[in-house]
């Protein structure tokens, strides 16, 4: 028997069915990725097996079979699969900052698992979860175990979600887009450390993902959905080479496109930083800890200059600092050194700064966790002209919010009541427009990018680079992308620096820089994307 036969499932909502008769299987120690777009049903698929995907009617047969377990998952009462999960089938969430509990430390979450799962005292469970920690690779994690999740990188708390996802050693994995927050090294890491384990433990892996590199590098065997159909599957050499489907001939031929325009000569700089330094306090061991804390220095002398109408890319590894100078540079964050927007430095009063920030605005790595899940889209879009441009009236606040979802590519013809509709209404995709549209609809000059594609799937990711390419050529916009994706940096970016623990080691030119790299790191990253 396979360790997981999944026959003819079927999901609906309210009526409406988005998985239509699915079969696969899965073998002990096997390793099968489940690829598709955004909207395709390859996570709801992985939730149903588990009974997690809330308000779902679903039907056919799961049939899970190991040692002595045999269950059929879709018709299992909701107290056996509470045995199940964790200890025979555990689950890696995609977005680990809303999957985190943010009031417990990321040690007593994982912590908390091995107590209930595996009847650890405290003090055990509590060793064992730093130990779990850092065969994920996480620097100092005994401190990192004290830390809550808004402490940690993306990288790290994905790194937490899986120390918590092997705390009991399950035989089936369903990981949900397990490297979507990190950084192309790490992401080797992380594969290798995934691989080790499963080879290790006998551990099957269903990998739901959009990133084909991934799969190419870590799974047996693919199948692939569009719109609710598993419209091909087979061995992933056999597929990537002669792929039968359309569907999957287009997600393979996926890839980001340039299609930058050249800065103007004598553009005017719109954003400048000098010797930028960021610094955070810790705090001390032992009892000079009662009297004063120490340092950690996140960004260190960091420079740049980004002209109007250039995209200057910040890449580097999670941890790097590339999110920190972002936050400094939009004056969210207290910074020593020169930072300079159009001339204007931050910290000049509250009505200064205010007029710097229309100029300036962002579109963070996750619109799930960045979206307000109890403002509708109008309030979400129209939330600038509230405090930018207060005299506006409510019809002419709705005509530019209108105005700027119809430039990102969302209208009333395409959703019905679309201004009324909430974030989760939404695919990943449409989230990140919507986020774009929050940006763009104060009129700013600079853009900050903090990983805008890193969540979406590769058609989707492209629709977003050719809108923000688009973006630029029609407004002049300035943009400061932070990425861990070279393919990205390639496809938008005029010049890049890269970042190594909080220092720049390298910038310059997009084309001099990836095309013929000086510096050790930036040749590490660039093999490790390739």
């Amino acid at each position: 028997m396979s360790l997981l036969t999944v026959q003819g499932l079927r999901i609906a909502f309210g009526g409406q069915e988005v998985v239509h008769g699915v079969d696969f299987r899965i073998e002990a120690g096997e390793k099968l990725a489940l690829v598709g777009e955004s909207g395709s049903g390859k996570t709801v698929t992985a939730l149903s097996l588990l009974g997690l995907a809330q308000g779902a009617q679903c039907s056919g047969r799961a049939q899970f079979e190991s040692a002595g377990l045999s269950l059929d998952l879709l018709q299992a009462s909701p107290q056996a699969l509470r045995n199940v999960r964790g200890q025979d089938i555990a689950m890696i969430f995609q977005e680990p900052m809303t999957a985190l509990n943010p009031v417990l430390t990321v040690g007593e979450q994982i912590a908390e698992v091995l107590q209930l799962k595996t009847g650890l005292t405290a003090r055990q469970a509590a060793q064992a979860a730093v130990g779990l920690l850092n065969d994920t690779g996480i620097q100092e994690p005994e401190r990192r175990a004290r830390a809550y999740p808004h402490q940690l990188s993306g990288g790290q708390r994905q790194r937490a979600m899986i120390a918590m996802a092997l705390a009991c050693r399950p035989k089936l994995l369903l990981a949900d887009e397990p490297t979507t927050a990190l950084d192309v090294t790490v992401r080797r890491q992380i594969l290798d450390l995934l691989d080790g384990l499963q080879k290790k433990h006998g551990m099957a892996v269903l990998l739901i993902t959009h990133d084909l590199n991934l799969v190419r590098q870590f799974a047996d065997r693919v199948a692939v959905m569009e719109n609710g159909y598993l419209v091909e599957q087979g061995e992933v050499a056999e597929v990537f080479a002669t792929p039968a489907h359309p569907y999957t001939r287009r997600l393979l031929a996926s890839k980001p496109v340039r299609h930058v325009a050249p800065v103007q000569d004598g553009a005017p700089t719109a954003l400048r930083t000098r010797s930028l330094r960021v610094t955070y306090p810790v705090p001390r061991p032992g009892i000079r800890g009662w009297f004063s804390s120490g340092a950690f220095v996140a960004v260190d002398s960091a420079t740049l200059e980004v002209a109007a109408g250039q995209t200057m890319g910040v890449v580097g590894e999670s941890g790097s600092g590339k999110s920190t100078l972002a936050l400094a540079a939009l004056g969210l964050l207290r910074a020593s050194g020169d930072i300079d927007v159009f001339g204007q430095r931050w910290g000049r009063g509250v009505r200064a700064d205010l007029a710097i920030r229309k100029r300036m605005q962002v579109v963070f790595q996750d619109p799930f966790s960045s979206l307000s899940p109890r403002m509708t889209v109008e309030e979400i879009v129209g939330e600038g002209l509230r405090v930018h441009q207060p005299q506006l009236s409510a019809s002419q606040r709705q005509a530019q919010v209108i105005a700027a979802l119809a430039e990102v590519g969302l209208g009333e013809d395409q959703f019905a009541g679309l201004l009324q509709r909430y974030p989760h209404q939404f695919s990943g995709g449409q989230r990140q427009r919507i986020a774009i549209a929050r940006a763009l609809v104060v009129a700013p000059d600079i853009l900050v990018l903090d990983e805008p594609t890193s969540a979406l799937d590769v058609t989707m990711a492209q629709q977003i680079l050719d809108l923000l390419q688009h973006l630029q050529r029609q407004r002049g916009l300035s943009y400061l992308l932070i990425t861990h994706d070279v393919a990205v940096v390639q496809a938008m970016a005029h010049a890049v620096i890269v970042m190594k623990d909080g220092q720049v080691v390298e910038s310059g030119p997009v084309e001099a820089v990836l095309g013929n790299p000086q510096h050790a790191y930036t040749r590490n990253l660039l093999a490790a994307s390739e």
